[in-house]
């Protein structure tokens, strides 16, 4: 054997060596890159009936949202006959309402004047009774 083959030998030798401490981490690479392959599968198997439970969701939120907008527009329409009532009522009643309280008010302060009248005259008639007899007391 010669040295160029006994180098070639070596070579080879290393050759295998460095084969064989590749394909170990080569091998575990592809182990997890099957794992990560079933982990996918699951999980797309998994989602696929959460997706379609998610869309039965909205399907059911979306008819419920209709109805409430069919409640929200039907109770718009009951605020605005309200307001449309209440204005037709005010305009109608607001006139004659503010004209009788006016005329209680003014019989109110008629009836207070004539009562403070009548106890000033009794006032003003008493006064003058306890004059008069006053003075008859001191002539008398």
């Amino acid at each position: 054997m010669s040295g160029g083959q006994i180098a070639a030998l070596i070579a080879a030798a290393a050759f295998v060596l460095l084969v064989g401490l590749l394909a170990v981490p080569i091998l575990k690479l592809g182990r997890a890159l099957d794992e990560a392959t079933l982990a996918l599968r699951s999980a797309r198997e998994g989602a696929v009936p959460i997706l379609t439970q998610a869309a039965s969701t909205v399907e059911h939120v979306n008819g419920q949202l209709e109805r409430v907008d069919g409640i929200t527009a039907n109770a718009e329409a009951v605020s605005t006959n309200v307001a449309a009532l209440t204005s037709a009522i005010t305009g109608a009643l607001g006139g004659p309402v503010v004209k009788v309280a006016a005329f209680s008010y003014g019989v109110r302060r008629a009836v207070l004047a004539r009562r403070h009248a009548e106890e000033a005259k009794l006032a003003s008639a008493a006064a003058r009774r306890d004059r008069r007899a006053r003075r008859r007391a001191r002539r008398g």
